[in-house]
């Protein structure tokens, strides 16, 4: 399955963990993943991700006419050099979130995933993307 999409991974407990970001066209789903990248996370794919299951965990990459490559909106298209994959251990929506948000999942290709919704032009965005993957990252390793 291919997803207009975006796919960061941050390293958490000795793996990479992905950040599928989703939202509509110019809502700002490259911008938040180049200023996550100065935050420590990785690329992954941008504007498309190929999305599989494989043991009932969910994964994904860059198809391959985009992969390793990054648009910066009215400036150009640069090699980040990218993860060639990760498995999605957090779907990010681009919205206007509530003060606290309920925890709400989406499934995708039959594997809940843990879901937030996040405004991706706040300045704060690639932090907060930090916080729910070690938050949820925790939450994981409590459950094994």
């Amino acid at each position: 399955m291919i997803r207009h999409a975006g796919l960061i991974a941050a390293r958490l407990q000795g793996s990479w963990r992905g950040v599928l970001i989703e939202g509509a066209p110019g809502a700002g789903k490259s911008d938040l993943a180049l200023r996550a990248l100065t935050q420590g996370f990785r690329l992954v794919a941008d504007d498309r991700v190929v999305l599989w299951s494989s043991a009932g965990r969910l994964f994904g990459r860059a198809p391959d006419a985009l992969a390793g490559l990054l648009e910066i909106r009215g400036l150009d298209v640069v090699d980040c050099g990218a993860l060639p994959l990760a498995e999605v251990a957090l779907a990010v929506r681009c919205g206007t979130p509530e003060r606290v948000q309920d925890a709400e999942f989406a499934e995708i290709l039959g594997v809940p995933v843990p879901l937030i919704v996040l405004d991706p032009r706040e300045p704060s965005a690639p932090a907060k993307l930090g916080r729910a993957c070690s938050h949820f990252d925790e939450a994981r390793n409590r459950r094994i």
